[in-house]
């Protein structure tokens, strides 16, 4: 058997660990992640949903729960089911991306499975997460903002205002919901074409900055750091023109941050003096250089990477760069296959939670694209 059909019956075994009755856990094994995502569930179904109708159930639950629990403005939840100790619950909040990847789960359920009965269903929990996000724009620029460690990277780096993670995720369900006029104007904003003080593309260093905020006379609040997900997500939406696209594509390859597997979270790793360093960051798992978000390696950031290869045409490094992401997944810290959350940014050494669920997700996600040549959804 080939390493990459065994990466794929592997990666669906991972699922089956994780798929329980409220939806998809985090991770598969005691002691993981024991709750459902909103994000991490999400990613999670944009790969299983690709192999026929055996995930459709725990897909439906997940959508589900996450309704359930929404709240009272219309966010959707950040996790449901991870006791929180500050908030002593097990609901919680405090996220800009999970109401985004809600948004796009359904349009994805409804396309994957020819099934709209969960759009008619959840029309008023849909609508309500549409204003809560329209509400998100305190400058009435249309852009989203959001405060400190509010997606995915919630303990490090510190990020706010307008993220180009959020940009492209917005930019995505704006596409899938038809919503085509304001989409095609944050296209045009982001990349610089119109209202260039707001635009995220750095013609210089040729990539998307992670984040902007204000412009104080020229000295704009900023930092340089490259934000890998939020740029390969611009350009597996189409946010990304296909100039863009490239120089970023580029700038991974030039820069390594796709080695040893793909795909450091960020580039360059942030140290303890550096003027993008805050104190809590001691406090976290990213503290280190190439640990955790500090430049880890994260197996499912290499699935959108290996989409977005695919996105402009490069089939030929997009299997190069899958074959890697599958020897990335292969490892394990007990056993092989074990789909780890993350990888040591340097020697590569598997760490975090085994059988995580957005790792084997997105490796369909990317397996299947290329097999078809084609990214299913954006």
């Amino acid at each position: 058997m080939k390493i990459a059909e065994q990466g794929y019956n592997q990666a669906v075994r991972v699922l089956e660990h994780c798929s329980r009755p409220i939806g998809f856990y985090a991770s598969g094994l005691p002691g993981g992640y024991e709750g459902l995502w909103a994000r991490d569930s999400m990613i999670t179904c944009l790969g299983a949903c690709l192999i026929g109708k055996k995930f459709k159930p725990a897909f439906k639950k997940s959508l589900g729960l996450l309704s359930t629990h929404q709240s009272d403005l219309g966010q959707i939840a950040n996790a449901v089911g991870d006791y929180n100790l500050d908030r002593k619950s097990r609901i919680t909040f405090n996220t800009i991306d999970s109401t985004l990847w809600y948004l796009i789960g359904h349009y994805v359920y409804s396309k994957a499975y020819k099934d709209k009965t969960l759009l008619k269903k959840y029309k008023n929990n849909i609508e309500r997460a549409f204003l809560w996000l329209s509400y998100q724009d305190p400058n009435e620029d249309k852009l989203l903002t959001q405060l400190p460690t509010m997606d995915w990277q919630d303990a490090f780096p510190h990020k706010y205002g307008r993220t180009i993670n959020t940009q492209a995720l917005y930019y995505a369900v704006l596409k899938m919901f038809n919503k085509n006029k304001l989409a095609n104007r944050i296209k045009k904003v982001v990349n610089g074409d119109i209202e260039k003080y707001l635009s995220l593309y750095d013609k210089k260093q040729g990539f998307y900055l992670a984040w902007i905020w204000k412009n104080h006379d020229g000295d704009r609040e900023q930092e340089q750091w490259f934000d890998t997900l939020g740029n390969v997500l611009a350009v597996v939406t189409g946010l990304a023109s296909l100039k863009i696209a490239k120089s970023v594509l580029n700038y991974i390859s030039k820069e390594k941050i796709n080695r040893p597997y793909p795909a450091k979270a960020i580039y360059p790793p942030i140290k303890k003096g550096d003027k993008e360093w805050h104190s809590y960051f001691s406090k976290c798992s990213a503290k280190d250089p190439y640990q955790y978000s500090n430049a880890g390696i994260w197996p499912f950031i290499g699935g959108f990477y290996v989409a977005a290869l695919i996105k402009t045409k490069q089939y030929a490094k997009a299997k190069k760069e899958f074959e890697l992401l599958t020897k990335a997944v292969l490892l394990g810290k007990s056993l092989e296959w074990e789909f780890n959350e993350w990888l040591d940014g340097k020697t590569g050494r598997p760490k975090g939670n085994p059988y995580q669920a957005w790792s084997a997700g997105a490796y369909l996600f990317a397996s299947e694209s290329l097999k078809k040549k084609k990214i299913p959804f954006f």
